[in-house]
């Protein structure tokens, strides 16, 4: 080997796109001074692929995602700290308009660009209708969806100018929702097979989904085989207690396990199956649930 080869250096280096900067803004400017903390619940998910079943038999293509995303928007209407932000000096604001965030992974020149993509209110929306919100973010072009359409432009702007409007964001509430109006955000992996996610806090609460897989649980005294799904809480620890945090996931696993039920369209809503009616529902604390979240 020659003198040369060996002081060549073994790397390369380029600059971060514009795009990748602005993910970053929002997880730096954001997340500054958050205090992060994770609680991690597995949910028992066979009323959510039962309820997928039926939904296809009837015409209706639906993920996971999308009763996640239903879930939880009625779980934030019960915990408003849930869905609270700090402002400086101190402050705290509660948004009282419920909007899901989530990641949606773009080409844009042939390179791989993440977004953040925004549904306002579903809890007053069908799963079936989030679901086509969440397929249209994922086929239709950035130019076609305003709130990517925003990020794009967003991402062109100069690195100061971009930090200047996050810095105002966090100041001014209204400006806040104008370019980051999620109440809760959702990243999942599922779909690569991934059994947990931590997800970074870009809001108050951030949820890490993995993949539904079949594990032995007890059930009865009995070991059957039930779809499980892993999912991570990462929440602000400077707006929410360890127990508030608890009882929000807590809630949300009931509605996902079986009392989202009450939530649907006469058109969406099926019977339980056997296996799960006939297993109450505990609450976190213990409890059978008697009455739905609401």
């Amino acid at each position: 080997m020659d003198t040369k080869q060996k002081l060549s250096p073994r790397f390369s280096m380029s600059w971060l796109s514009r795009f990748r900067w602005n993910v970053l803004d929002l997880i730096q400017v954001c997340n500054q001074g958050s205090i992060p903390t994770y609680l991690f619940c597995e949910m028992d998910m066979s009323w959510a692929e039962h309820l997928r079943a039926q939904l296809a038999k009837r015409g209706h293509r639906v993920t996971i995602t999308a009763m996640l995303i239903k879930a939880i928007s009625h779980a934030q209407l019960k915990h408003p700290d849930s869905r609270s932000a700090i402002l400086p000096l101190g402050r705290t604001v509660t948004m009282e308009e419920v909007v899901a965030g989530f990641t949606a992974e773009k080409y844009v020149d042939n390179q791989p660009i993440v977004y953040f993509g925004a549904i306002k209110e579903p809890h007053h929306k069908t799963i079936t209708e989030i679901a086509r919100e969440l397929r249209e973010y994922a086929e239709r072009d950035v130019s076609e969806i305003p709130q990517l359409e925003i990020e794009h432009r967003f991402a062109k702007m100069p690195w100061i100018i971009r930090r200047i409007i996050l810095w105002v964001g966090l100041m001014f509430p209204a400006m806040r929702l104008r370019f980051l109006g999620a109440t809760f955000g959702i990243t999942s992996l599922g779909k690569f097979a991934i059994k947990t996610v931590i997800a970074p806090c870009v809001c108050t609460s951030t949820f890490g989904i993995g993949s539904v897989e079949n594990r032995p649980v007890v059930r009865g005294g009995e070991i059957v085989i039930r779809p499980i799904m892993s999912m991570t809480l990462n929440f602000d620890h400077r707006l929410i207690d360890g127990a508030p945090a608890a009882r929000f996931l807590g809630d949300i696993r009931l509605l996902l396990e079986g009392g989202l039920n009450d939530y649907l369209t006469p058109d969406e809503k099926i019977d339980l199956p056997a296996h799960v009616s006939e297993e109450p529902v505990l609450s976190a604390s213990g409890q059978p649930a008697l009455e739905p979240v609401r």
